[in-house]
């Protein structure tokens, strides 16, 4: 299943902070060092398990890769909590509705 690689790869908290930083905006992995504080072969290998769970992707621009969210994974994983979150509004209306509340 997609969201369990998603989950798997965020556990690690340089990788969160490292998916956070893209959040606002596209950025090459230079950039993504200088920011983390890490150096560039740690953040491309980040990255590679980021792409691996479908949370990030590439897109070239002449010699540089930009890196930004992947729209893809991030649904998967959304999805996966939406399925608790709408049996926790079910759960929430039942007992508004039984009598013993």
């Amino acid at each position: 299943m997609a969201y369990e690689a998603a989950l798997s790869a965020l556990a690690d908290p340089t990788r969160r902070r490292l998916f956070e930083s893209l959040a606002l905006g596209p950025r090459p992995v230079g950039v993504l060092a200088v920011e983390l504080g890490v150096s560039q072969p740690a953040v491309s290998q980040h990255l590679a398990v980021l792409r691996r769970a479908r949370l990030v992707h590439a897109r070239a621009e002449g010699t540089r890769r930009y890196y930004e969210p992947d729209r893809a994974g991030i649904d998967a994983v959304r999805a996966y909590f939406d399925r608790y979150w709408a049996g926790v509004l079910d759960a929430y209306a039942a007992s508004l509705d039984s009598p013993e509340s």
